[in-house]
């Protein structure tokens, strides 16, 4: 509803910052304010310092950072290329498509523990035998954000225009010159905005990752939830924030190069 009064837009404003400010806004600068703090003061952290931030870009904590990275990065990578495979594929055919819509989607409808379990079960016996490796994390993390990338693409595809490809086609381009020069070009926007999006989503998860993740590959998510669940809250804090800040950096720099892609 469009507001013109300049004392109901005044009162729409503030009923807005009533709600958005405490429930969004205030949890992230309280954990940002107990990232530099000690102590406790009543409801709000005090106690200036920054050393926790010194033990978090070192050591373990940067350890975790690392591995958090990787496996998004690897998660995101699999997503994407499995997810842009299956869209391209079932676009034109109905039924197919909306079997690939639940296939897709069926990790999404279910908690991600669910997804941790089914892995842990189908793949701690030979003849594949991922359990206690680095690759079921990936794996996990893949299954959980390729529908979001397959969605996004697929999203996509409805709204291209056909006429491109029919007159690369009507040129004399073959079915492969019109993927790789014509289709995919037009869709990299899509493209970088499901990248950005399934790695926003491995960096946080936790619950699938708790299940699968071997001592040798603790991504940073754990290691926030085992400094809490320890009572370190103020070293939980510094590493939350690095994990924001990291993940906010990756997002930007996929946004820039989409904002590119766009204007392409």
């Amino acid at each position: 509803m469009l507001v013109h009064s300049p004392r109901a837009r005044g009162l729409v404003h503030a009923g807005f910052a009533l709600v958005v400010l405490p429930v969004f806004a205030l949890p992230f600068a309280v954990v940002f304010a107990a990232s530099f703090s000690t102590n406790w003061s009543g409801a709000l952290p005090s106690g200036p310092t920054s050393e926790h931030y010194a033990t978090v870009t070192s050591g373990d904590a940067l350890d975790a950072l690392t591995t958090s990275l990787l496996t998004a990065a690897a998660a995101s990578l699999i997503a994407l290329v499995v997810g842009t495979w299956a869209a391209i594929v079932v676009h034109r055919m109905t039924r197919l498509r909306r079997l690939t819509d639940s296939l897709f989607m069926l990790p999404v409808a279910v908690p991600s523990v669910v997804v941790g379990l089914a892995l842990l079960v189908a793949f701690s016996r030979p003849p594949v035998l991922l359990n206690g490796t680095p690759s079921i994390v990936v794996m996990a993390h893949a299954v959980l954000v390729t529908g979001f990338a397959y969605q996004s693409v697929a999203a996509a595809l409805l709204r291209l225009n056909p006429v491109y490809e029919q007159s690369a086609a009507s040129l004399g381009a073959s079915p492969t010159y019109v993927m790789w020069h014509v289709k995919l070009p037009l869709l990299l926007p899509s493209l970088s905005g499901a990248t950005a999006l399934c790695f926003a989503l491995s960096m946080g998860e936790l619950s699938a990752t708790m299940m699968l993740y071997p001592p040798d590959w603790l991504p940073l998510p754990v290691a926030i939830y085992a400094a809490t669940n320890r009572g370190l809250v103020f070293i939980g804090s510094a590493q939350a924030v690095l994990l924001m800040t990291t993940t906010l950096l990756v997002l930007l720099l996929l946004n820039r190069l989409r904002n590119r892609a766009s204007y392409r």
